[in-house]
């Protein structure tokens, strides 16, 4: 579904230039559930700005289903991103003073769809939020404006959704009942491509990109004794954070 091909984007900045990616090949089949990892400044969110087509890069090819895309006009890429792509942030980016239903419906209305309200609403069932329908975004618990916010970016069936730190806002219980929709989606045969520095989040993809000074360093299928390996190295580094604050806490 997806072929980079020597991707570079690079900033100026001051008298220098940033590379916040360098030379990225990388290919996506169609119904592949990724994460993309690594540190601050690693890279991992200009792939995603590339990736959904919020931004063109400097030099390389970007083909989406055959098409040679790394050229669109941003008319082109705004069009294609109605199309084929569904966005999920952090921050939710919900319009504060409209439902939960209008806010779904957005991407609908820049489509021009003949339909609005009835395929709005399924989306939000779909996430389990009818009942909420009606309710304004300061009425809804984080979880809440986080389904929301699949429902807005799914409303259009697209065949990808794209994740920047989807449970970066939420505690670990309502965390989980989020990625239970990314599984639920994923099942239903759309691709997911996932932002996240949580390794216990990453491991529920079936594969892991990681990116260090904007390049691919690794680039791992996970299996069952991965996932548990990473999981169990995380607990062990959320234990060993959590004595050394108790510890701080007591000396101090």
């Amino acid at each position: 579904m997806i072929e980079l091909r020597q991707i570079t984007k690079h900033y100026p900045m001051g008298g220098v230039t940033v590379r916040a990616l360098d030379g990225v090949d990388l290919d996506i089949r169609s119904g592949e559930f990724l994460a993309i990892t690594g540190a601050s400044g690693s890279g991992k969110s200009t792939m995603m700005h590339l990736l959904g087509c919020l931004d063109r890069p400097t030099s390389g090819s970007y083909r989406l289903k055959g098409q040679l895309i790394s050229n669109y006009s941003h008319k082109q890429l705004a069009r294609l991103r109605n199309r084929e792509i569904g966005f999920v942030f952090q921050t939710f980016n919900l319009i504060q003073r409209t439902s939960a239903l209008d806010n779904v419906s957005v991407p609908l209305i820049y489509a021009r769809a003949d339909d609005i309200r009835h395929p709005a609403m399924a989306a939000l069932e779909r996430v389990g939020l009818g009942a909420r329908a009606h309710h304004r975004p300061s009425e809804l618990s984080g979880g809440e404006r986080q389904r929301v916010a699949i429902a807005r970016a799914i409303v259009t069936n697209p065949s990808i959704v794209l994740a920047d730190e989807p449970t970066g806002n939420l505690d670990t219980r309502t965390g989980e009942q989020i990625m239970q929709i990314f599984h639920e989606l994923h099942r239903s045969g759309v691709t997911i491509i996932l932002v996240t520095h949580e390794m216990d989040i990453a491991a529920q993809a079936q594969r892991i990109i990681k990116m260090r000074d904007g390049r691919i360093l690794e680039d791992t299928q996970v299996d069952d004794e991965l996932r548990s390996e990473i999981l169990e190295r995380n607990l062990r580094v959320h234990a060993a954070a959590t004595a050394d604050e108790v510890h701080t806490g007591t000396t101090g």
